[in-house]
């Protein structure tokens, strides 16, 4: 068992509860991320067994961080909304420099990708003004149940691209609080619900990821950093009150990028190793 993955999966873990860094970022920047879309889509083959000592520890760290630290999220959503969703902004926007740089847009775009990441960032930063109103499921119902599997299965998606967050996904389809209320009470039908949906999201998108960013690379990283900067202005909160509410929230927002630059920095030493 490769038990070093636990500390890898915890991380993955945290950040797949953000809406800002995807557990697909954090994969990346620790250097797995080729390896995890392997063992995800290998594990359903029949050489399975060889990718167990990989996903166990990791599904382990992940699982472990979801259910220790939701509560916290949930707490923070509840009683500091504006500060939590600039800490979030912080992580976005000072994550962006290391996925530029990996997707070599300085060097390597063309015109046409800048126009396709414009597109993708005004359609996605326009969906603010269309966001479908949060509300927090307890108890499911079979639209619901249909509802919350798609959710996950899309989260999934968005968990395995180096960019996009999972959490962020769920926040637009309204249903983010919803998964961290239900992970932090242990609402078990809500959880397997949505857990089904990310279980086949990994099965059915692992191979088409992996082949998309092999053969499209840099059309691809259009698309991520477009949704990213349109995640933004879907994120965004607005200008908290004057006084603490204000403070708190330019702390969390500085914090939330110095965090991200802490993680840059675990990038570039990994990509240069």
């Amino acid at each position: 068992m490769e038990w070093k993955n636990m500390y890898r999966g915890l991380l993955m873990g945290i950040s797949d509860l953000i809406p800002g860094v995807s557990g697909g970022t954090i994969a990346f920047i620790l250097g797995i991320y080729d390896r995890l879309l392997e063992a995800i889509s290998g594990f359903f083959s029949k050489e399975w067994k060889k990718h167990l000592s990989f996903l166990i520890p990791l599904a382990i760290g992940i699982g472990a961080a979801l259910l220790i630290f939701s509560r916290v999220i949930n707490f923070l959503l509840e009683e500091y909304e504006a500060p939590t969703f600039y800490f979030f902004l912080g992580l976005i926007i000072g994550v962006l420099p290391f996925i530029a740089k990996q997707a070599k847009m300085t060097t390597e775009f063309r015109s046409y990708h800048f126009l396709v990441m414009l597109i993708v960032a005004v359609a996605l930063g326009s969906t603010a003004f269309l966001a479908p109103k949060t509300i927090t499921i307890t108890t499911l119902t079979l639209s619901s149940t249909v509802g919350l599997f798609f959710a996950g299965w899309l989260a999934s998606m968005a968990m395995l691209l180096p960019g996009i967050s999972g959490s962020f996904i769920l926040l637009l389809l309204g249903v983010y609080h919803t998964a961290t209320k239900a992970l932090s009470t242990l609402n078990l039908p809500i959880i397997i619900v949505i857990g089904a949906g990310v279980a086949v999201g990994f099965i059915v998108s692992s191979k088409a990821i992996a082949y998309i960013l092999a053969n499209y690379r840099r059309f691809t990283f259009a698309i991520i950093i477009g949704l990213i900067l349109g995640s933004i202005f879907v994120i965004y909160p607005g200008i908290p009150e004057s006084g603490t509410p204000l403070v708190m929230s330019v702390i969390a927002f500085i914090t939330g990028c110095i965090v991200a630059t802490i993680f840059n920095d675990i990038g570039k030493k990994a990509t240069n190793s």
